[in-house]
């Protein structure tokens, strides 16, 4: 059964910053491409970060640039995601997916296409 399990998630106040991860479990982790992405209500899902397992390429979305650190643990099946700095405007449910992909990852992580998701863990960034 494939798992992907989300932690990590919390309050901070503005500046502040939060660790999450990704714990995967049930496919061939190294094989995949690993995204994070984020939703409030009212708005589409949107991508933050993606990274490849297979090449470890990544790809950081425009309003997180510079802020947010993403990294794998092989050895853990674990994707993390660094976020510092943080805003109000980061606050949002973030969800990891997970697609095995050979193409492009800016392609993948834009549409955001995955085929499996986490059930999310809430941000919440105070002013």
């Amino acid at each position: 059964e494939v798992q992907l399990v989300e932690s990590g998630g919390g309050l901070v106040q503005a500046g502040g910053s939060l660790k999450l991860s990704c714990a995967a479990s049930g496919f061939a982790f190294g094989r995949y491409a690993i995204g994070w992405f984020r939703q409030t209500p009212g708005r589409e899902r949107e991508p933050v970060s993606c990274i490849s397992n297979g090449d470890a390429t990544t790809y950081y979305a425009d309003s997180v640039k510079g802020r947010v650190t993403i990294s794998s643990d092989s050895a853990k099946n674990t994707v993390y995601l660094q976020m510092n700095s943080l805003k109000p405007d980061d606050t949002a449910v973030y969800y990891c997916g997970a697609r095995f992909w050979i193409g492009t990852l800016r392609t993948l992580c834009v549409n955001g296409g995955m085929d499996y998701w986490g059930k999310g863990t809430p941000v919440t960034v105070s002013s």
